[in-house]
């Protein structure tokens, strides 16, 4: 439930979240496009993807800044005071749940896009997870803008299902390509999947506070703290760490490539040139 008022320490709190999102979400983008020729051809498509994700989030996220710049107004000099509703404004949470409905997918099949599977076992993961991610989305929408808890709680339960379906999915089934991955990359795409388990756990943690008896100003607050903060890691770091993947899979594939970029590869020596004397 949007509150009525925020005080200056709320407000800015807010405002500084959203825009620590904007800049962390167009940054990183900024840098994926300008760092594709640091990987190898097989694996641009899925630093594109993740550059994408971000370019999408830092779109959406200037929209729920204006959302929120709109919505709360003071009439107090300066700009300093208390913030009340504009008559005829709200906040649109919903620019979040298109976001998400947009990038949550894509965060999927950039990890995939990464691994670089077979074919075939891609396309099988794809239909797995894709449809499941967009159901979890939709189906937890009702459930954010109703206003009774019955609802919130049923939609919440709905939604949670593909959740789980997807972590499933991710720890047992994507847990078998592990072992036809580099060894360099093993733990980090493992860490991976950790960084998507812990920052997607804060959203139906947000989600639940009003369940859990948490309202008012203060809560709203610290759900779109949580919001913010759960969409850099979840897109920005998530992204970093795709190209960190990339780029060691690169060095694998092709010790040439990584000659060129500096960076020695699994059983490379270092020749030392004699010197007189």
């Amino acid at each position: 439930m949007i509150p009525d008022s925020l005080t200056q320490a709320q407000f800015d709190t807010v405002y500084n979240s959203l825009s620590l999102v904007i800049a962390s979400q167009l940054f990183t983008a900024i840098f994926l496009i300008l760092a594709l020729p640091r990987v190898l051809p097989r694996y641009r498509q899925a630093m594109v993807i993740a550059a994408v994700v971000c370019g999408i989030a830092a779109y959406h996220y200037f929209r729920i800044f204006d959302s929120f710049k709109g919505a709360f107004v003071t009439d107090a000099v300066g700009g300093r005071g208390t913030y009340t509703q504009a008559e005829g404004v709200s906040f649109n949470e919903g620019y979040r749940y298109v976001d998400w409905l947009l990038t949550v997918p894509l965060l999927l099949v950039e990890l995939i896009a990464v691994l670089a599977l077979a074919r075939r076992v891609q396309a099988s993961l794809l239909r797995k997870l894709i449809p499941a991610a967009t159901l979890m989305i939709v189906l937890g929408y009702p459930g954010e803008i109703s206003s009774t808890d019955g609802a919130r709680v049923l939609w919440g339960v709905l939604s949670t299902i593909p959740f789980l379906f997807i972590l499933y999915v991710l720890f047992v089934e994507l847990t078998r390509s592990l072992d036809r991955q580099p060894v360099a990359v093993r733990a980090l795409i493992s860490r991976l999947r950790i960084l998507l388990l812990a920052s997607w756990l804060v959203y139906p943690l947000a989600y639940a506070l009003p369940v859990l008896g948490i309202s008012g100003a203060d809560a709203w607050v610290l759900k779109q703290g949580g919001y913010s903060l759960a969409d850099i890691a979840a897109k920005a770091v998530y992204a970093l760490i795709i190209y960190r993947i990339a780029r060691l899979k690169s060095y694998e594939d092709d010790p040439a490539f990584a000659a060129v970029e500096g960076e020695p590869t699994e059983g490379s020596t270092t020749v030392s040139t004699p010197t007189a004397g």
